[in-house]
């Protein structure tokens, strides 16, 4: 079975997915840490998001796998571990802005459908439920204000020790969703059959029981 977790940033997709995955016994692909591993190679080339051609290139260059270690899911890019460079913000904007290019796609997604067909994957991205995984038996659509988004990246960050400004980073998320719902390429959209979870009042746990009655439902 394949459950699809679809939604914007910050909506807490990567957080429900594992636990999901913890309950069911499923495995957990991070699509995002995907993307953000081809990001930070662009990043570390000194490629400009706004130059395809480069990036495209670089594209067939990079070799992007998912390993489970300790029950922790640890992704190599070209064979190294980047699990503690991904997840800084720059990363996220420069996957945000090459996301769009169809080399980039093509060679994640060709790789998330493989991991697909041959076992019980929970996934969550932008477009799983639309493009990767149009077949999927359970799709979710999970978002939440911006604010909201917003303020639980605050919190993360301040937890970190990190000085940040709650509003930028709100105005930070507001346009990378503008981005995402309006790329030419897969853009972000609640699938069809797709059922919307709002997470803006829900805790975590919350969320992951309603999601889980979804999944008894189905079963």
């Amino acid at each position: 079975m394949n459950i699809a977790i679809d939604g914007p940033a910050g909506a807490g997709k990567s957080t429900i997915a594992k636990k999901l995955a913890e309950k069911l016994g499923y495995i957990y692909v991070d699509t995002g840490a995907m993307y953000r591993a081809m990001a930070l190679y662009f990043l570390e080339q000194g490629i400009l998001p706004s130059d395809e051609a480069a990036v495209s290139k670089a594209a067939e260059e990079v070799d992007i796998s998912i390993a489970y270690e300790d029950g922790q899911q640890q992704v190599f890019l070209n064979k190294a571990n980047v699990n503690g460079k991904i997840r800084r913000e720059e990363v996220g904007n420069m996957a945000s802005s090459v996301s769009v290019y169809p080399s980039v796609r093509r060679k994640l997604v060709a790789l998330q459908q493989k991991l697909a067909e041959t076992s019980d994957v929970i996934m969550d991205g932008r477009d799983i439920g639309t493009c990767v995984l149009p077949n999927a038996e359970i799709k979710i659509y999970l978002t939440a204000s911006p604010f909201t988004r917003a303020k639980r990246r605050f919190d993360e960050l301040k937890e970190k020790g990190q000085d940040c400004d709650l509003f930028a980073i709100q105005k930070d998320i507001e346009e990378r969703d503008y981005r995402d719902m309006n790329r030419d390429e897969s853009p972000l959209r609640q699938a069809e059959d797709a059922v919307l979870v709002d997470s803006s009042e829900l805790g975590i746990n919350e969320v992951v029981q309603a999601i889980l009655k979804i999944w008894q439902e189905r079963n």
